[in-house]
């Protein structure tokens, strides 16, 4: 794509010129084209110096997510894989599920601005307003059995949270199953789906929210009060596109680790470290039942370890957790 080499040229310059001809000549295009191509982008939300003899150098950037910009910043390029960032869609994972469903070649990912039915587990509502955060949806064909996928969501927020630690200074944690927290609050949400084909997996997507520059003025009151963003964290606004690109580049690597079976060997250790539930008392529901006690960790399927005040060992596959007050 000619937008993304030029912006390529551009980030690699820094604070230096881009000569008009130079890039012209790179990509083989006339200067006119350079030209009109500069143009379109300054409409998108770029501002540029040019000086005669000098060329162009990048003085703005774009807040909202920008194709272009993400794909200028991949570092790492999969064969095959695509992604497209939408203006508005019901939800990510639909319209991946819908992809998918029509015959579209995977892996691929589908960003939006804004969703209009975002939705976490259990079909619950994923505030989703166009305020700078990231709405996000990766869908793969992975032909592996059911009980391989067990431990996928899980490793995916701790790759997550590896990325995340890296953009802001407080350290992230994974609260079981599927939240991205810090201190409590909530950050992102993470939704796995698959289509089940026989005995494999024919098709995955993974989903995931991530509160970026969204201002706490703009939530709901009672999202307000259990969420953050992690500009919050940060003092600052995140590169929305730097993220986005180096979140891309985690996920296809962390897939293909899982795929593989190579993340086994670093699995446990993440887990310890970004757990935020081991050694916390905790209240959790399943099928309409509370259960009391303290969490030991996850066992190898996955599954949440709570150990009763009798001292009996109940695994859960799945649930809702709440941390009992003074935990």
């Amino acid at each position: 794509m000619t937008e993304s080499l030029i912006l390529r040229e551009l980030l690699a310059a820094g604070e230096g010129w881009v000569s008009g001809g130079a890039i012209a000549h790179k990509l083989g295009v006339s200067r006119v084209s350079v030209w009109h191509q500069m143009e379109k982008l300054r409409s998108q939300g770029f501002a540029f110096e040019a000086q005669p003899a000098r060329g162009y150098r990048l003085s703005r950037l774009p807040e909202r997510l920008h194709p272009g910009l993400v794909e200028a910043q991949l570092k790492v390029r999969r064969k095959g894989f695509t992604f497209e960032v939408l203006d508005e869609v019901d939800s990510t994972n639909d319209e991946c599920a819908r992809r998918l469903a029509a015959g579209r070649s995977a892996p691929f990912a589908v960003f939006a601005q804004k969703q209009t039915k975002g939705r976490g587990r259990f079909g619950r509502v994923w505030h989703s307003e166009s305020s700078g955060n990231l709405y996000s949806s990766f869908a793969f064909r992975p032909r592996l059995q059911p009980e391989r996928m067990q431990t996928f969501t899980l490793w995916m927020g701790v790759t997550i949270c590896e990325l995340v630690a890296k953009f802001v200074p407080v350290v992230p944690g994974v609260k079981w199953p599927n939240d991205i927290v810090f201190d409590g609050k909530k950050a992102g949400g993470m939704l796995t789906e698959a289509r089940v084909d026989a005995d494999q997996i024919r098709d995955l997507v993974f989903g995931l929210g991530l509160n970026v520059n969204s201002p706490p003025a703009d939530w709901p009151a009672e999202l307000g009060r259990r969420a953050v963003s992690l500009s919050e964290l940060a003092g600052q606004n995140l590169d929305l596109n730097r993220l986005t690109a180096a979140l891309i580049g985690r996920v296809l690597l962390a897939y293909e680790r899982f795929a593989d079976g190579e993340h086994r060997a670093t699995f446990a250790g993440l887990w310890n470290k970004y757990d935020v539930l081991r050694g916390r008392n905790v209240t959790v529901v399943e099928g309409g039942h509370r259960r009391h006690g303290r969490v030991l960790g996850i066992d190898d399927a996955g599954s949440l370890l709570l150990r009763d005040d009798k001292g009996r060992t109940q695994g859960f596959r799945a649930g809702e957790v709440t941390v009992e007050k003074g935990s």
